[in-house]
């Protein structure tokens, strides 16, 4: 019986989940990246407790296309940001991660992803309308932020995150987007996250449909759950 590798089941469930939602479209070739935090991978330790990440590999949707073996997603330490274990190399946003992480200790999974139509929301860099029944219901994400724009893999949009989600005292899953880049999702489950990134596209194009009968006069504000919202 051949022996597994560390994390070996979460690197798999995460190369398949990286390779569908690239199919389905939600990301492009311009990025993405995926973390799960862990403290323990089965009977090797290197310290007991020590938090651990398991991560998408830089360029995994320009030279990969999302189509990763599970022994190309990383092992990282948290705590000093090095590769423990993995065929690739870290991408430039790990620092989103980390203070996600940092942020609130109950967060286990960050996405992020350059979902198109919630992306149409984060280049105009408006909040995105909650409208639909299980986005604003079921999964509580509450109001889709759009935070301001602060330039790609810095240290001053991986502080904003941090800042952002400090300031949601607690809540673990969230949603918001990153101003002319594309979105970030938290959560303390991967499929809960993916589900998400998937559902909140078709609220993202169902609130785009709703903004143009505001303006054609159709309707007089964003309607949700029977109600109107603002």
């Amino acid at each position: 019986m051949t022996e597994k590798f560390i994390f070996e089941d979460e690197r798999r469930d995460m190369a398949r989940v990286a390779h569908l939602f690239f199919d389905r479209d939600r990301t492009n070739v311009a990025g993405g990246n995926i973390s799960e935090k862990s403290f323990d991978y089965g009977d090797i330790h290197i310290e007991a407790g020590h938090p651990y990440i398991i991560m998408t590999p830089t360029m995994m949707s320009e030279a990969w296309f999302g189509d990763l073996e599970a022994a190309q997603i990383l092992v990282v330490d948290l705590e000093t940001g090095k590769k423990i274990d993995g065929a690739g190399r870290l991408t430039r946003e790990i620092n989103l991660h980390e203070e996600a992480y940092r942020a609130d200790p109950n967060i286990t999974v960050v996405y992020h992803s350059h979902a198109p139509k919630s992306m149409f929301w984060a280049t105009i860099g408006q909040d995105e309308p909650n409208v639909t029944e299980i986005t604003r219901v079921q999964l509580g994400l509450g109001n889709i932020k759009c935070l301001p724009y602060r330039e790609a893999c810095t240290k001053d949009l991986a502080d904003i995150v941090y800042e952002e989600l400090k300031a949601r005292n607690g809540q673990v899953d969230n949603m918001f987007l990153l101003n002319s880049h594309g979105v970030l999702i938290t959560s303390n489950d991967l499929h809960r996250a993916a589900m998400t990134l998937e559902t909140s596209e078709w609220n993202a194009e169902i609130a785009y449909k709703e903004a143009i009968f505001k303006k054609l006069g159709l309707i007089d504000s964003y309607k949700s759950c029977g109600e109107d919202i603002k």
